[in-house]
């Protein structure tokens, strides 16, 4: 298989923030289109067909705020380059068509973006994870954090105490439509896996800088959607080589 890497991010990891390390999102930046998007589109593809139950998610109940997504998504598009937006399909910068399914949006919005993309509803007084289109999970698998609340989905992280946890819940209930917020991870690995689901009874995959083959780093950014109050964490997942990543430290 030809290795799916990038040879840049579009921001410093060299100056990492204090967990959760939020900054404010510019709206028209919350998609990303890399040098990698064909390559990534074309592994999603593939994951999304051959193996649906281990990336696509949904809960009943989150019917309609994957639907208002699905349309958030259609409608940032438009005004992208190399998109083509039409009623029943678009056209991507790779020139493949994808018709526009709205009997199964989660896998159609996987086809359409790199980011991955998590839908996270108020439930109680928790954010729960009620859907996803999940191609590029690192270290944790879509079945085992599918409707679990946020403190569930970061176990086993050790950074993650109850303190971090009612920071991050009071983020979630923070978030304005129209002003999204992001983040970013960096990760060093022994492999370029981009499908790299690892459960929360394993050992996880990372290895010291010194050692590592890449540098995965995922754009993590959340985003409120205006009419159901949905909010959406979408991940654009970079792989960089790990000599090209260590010359920058």
């Amino acid at each position: 298989m030809t290795k799916i890497v990038q040879n840049s991010l579009p921001y410093d990891i060299t100056k990492p923030r204090p967990l959760p390390g939020i900054a404010p999102l510019d709206p028209v930046d919350w998609l990303i289109v890399d040098e990698a998007y064909a390559a990534q589109m074309a592994e999603r593809e593939r994951l999304i067909k051959g193996r649906r139950d281990a990336v696509i998610a949904m809960d009943d109940a989150a019917a309609p705020a994957v639907a208002e997504l699905l349309d958030m998504v259609l409608d940032q598009l438009r005004g992208m380059a190399g998109f083509t937006v039409a009623a029943d399909h678009v056209i991507r910068p790779d020139s493949a068509r994808v018709e526009i399914d709205r009997d199964d949006p989660l896998a159609i919005l996987g086809m359409l973006v790199q980011e991955d993309l998590c839908v996270m509803e108020k439930r109680g007084e928790e954010h729960v994870l009620t859907a996803a289109v999940l191609c590029f999970p690192s270290n944790w698998m879509l079945r085992e954090k599918f409707l679990r609340p946020l403190i569930g989905i970061h176990i086993p992280v050790n950074a993650y105490d109850d303190n971090i946890a009612k920071r991050v819940q009071r983020l979630f209930n923070g978030i304005q439509p129209g002003r999204p917020l992001w983040r970013f991870n960096v990760l060093w690995y022994g492999n370029d896996l981009l499908h790299n689901p690892f459960s929360e009874s394993e050992e996880h995959s990372t290895v010291p800088r010194e050692e590592a083959s890449y540098l995965r780093s995922e754009r993590q950014a959340l985003m409120r959607l205006p009419n159901t109050g949905a909010v959406v964490f979408s991940i654009h997942t970079f792989m960089i080589h790990g000599d090209i990543a260590r010359s920058w430290f």
